[in-house]
């Protein structure tokens, strides 16, 4: 079997399992379960967990090149790691809207800023979770509701850091660098979004200073190529046609001259041969 069927045939069972690993892991810590019900919530998120393992190893043992897909799937192995972030790609049909915009550019604005939104959404959440699970009955900790843990997500992924709560355990301070750097990577990819909607609203009136794309040049010398050959075969043929024309016409005037003259010399003597006296 190959990688990309096996990946359309997993996709639906995997978001599924998604979904499972996002219900059983907030039902554990938000609920502080103990007893049976965190044993049958921890065993879903491990199996659901390992479903995604496996199934990212799986594709990569498919691949011909496991060092190019590697290299070309990092996004798969996140998936395999945070398995909630699947979840995100249940937002591609916000991308495909009636009204969207149509452009290269403007699809790419779109997936951009739906994928990251989407992806920022879920990282705060699964962060209060786990901050939450960590902190809260670590002594002296403060982060001691979902309330408060959900506050500290959204300070700290924005990096405001106001300092009103902060993590005292080392698992709820490696959470924040993991917000911090996404809050970072958000910043970012707002930025450079609006930057380039900005440099298009402004040069919408003037499209004779936008520099073409390499799409734009390679359809512009197929055509001058098409062109090219087109003239050249016309040329061709034309030429070809009056040098038959010509040959055949001047091989029929000489041999008409030939003819001519050989019936004329034909007749004159004749004719003097029956002259009286010739």
């Amino acid at each position: 079997m190959e990688e990309s069927a096996w990946h359309k045939r997993t996709a639906l069972p995997l978001i599924i399992a998604s979904l499972a690993y996002l219900v059983a892991y907030s039902w554990r810590v938000i609920a502080d379960l103990e007893g049976t019900g965190r044993v049958i919530a921890s065993t879903v998120i491990l199996v659901t967990w390992a479903m995604f393992i496996a199934d990212y190893l799986v594709r990569l043992a498919l691949a011909t090149d496991r060092r190019l897909w590697f290299r070309r799937h990092l996004p798969a192995l996140a998936f395999a790691l945070i398995p909630v972030l699947r979840l995100v790609r249940l937002l591609r049909f916000l991308t495909r809207l009636p009204g969207m915009k149509t452009t290269a550019g403007g699809v790419l604005r779109t997936q951009i800023l739906v994928y990251g939104a989407g992806a920022s959404v879920i990282l705060i959440y699964i962060a209060s979770l786990a901050v939450l699970e960590a902190e809260r009955h670590a002594p002296d900790a403060d982060i001691t509701t979902f309330g408060i843990a959900l506050w500290w997500s959204c300070v700290t992924v924005t990096t405001t850091g106001y300092g009103d709560y902060t993590p005292v355990t080392d698992i709820g301070r490696w959470v924040a660098v993991g917000l911090m750097l996404g809050g970072v990577a958000l910043a970012g990819v707002i930025t450079a979004t609006l930057a380039s909607w900005v440099l298009e609203r402004a040069s919408r009136e003037h499209d004779d200073q936008e520099p073409a794309t390499r799409a734009q040049v390679r359809l512009l010398m197929d055509k001058i190529d098409a062109l090219t050959a087109q003239n050249a075969a016309g040329g061709a043929g034309g030429t070809g046609g009056v040098d038959g024309v010509g040959g055949a016409g001047g091989r029929g005037s000489s041999g008409g001259e030939n003819a001519g003259g050989e019936r004329g010399n034909d007749s004159l003597g004749d004719g003097g041969d029956e002259r009286p006296g010739g």
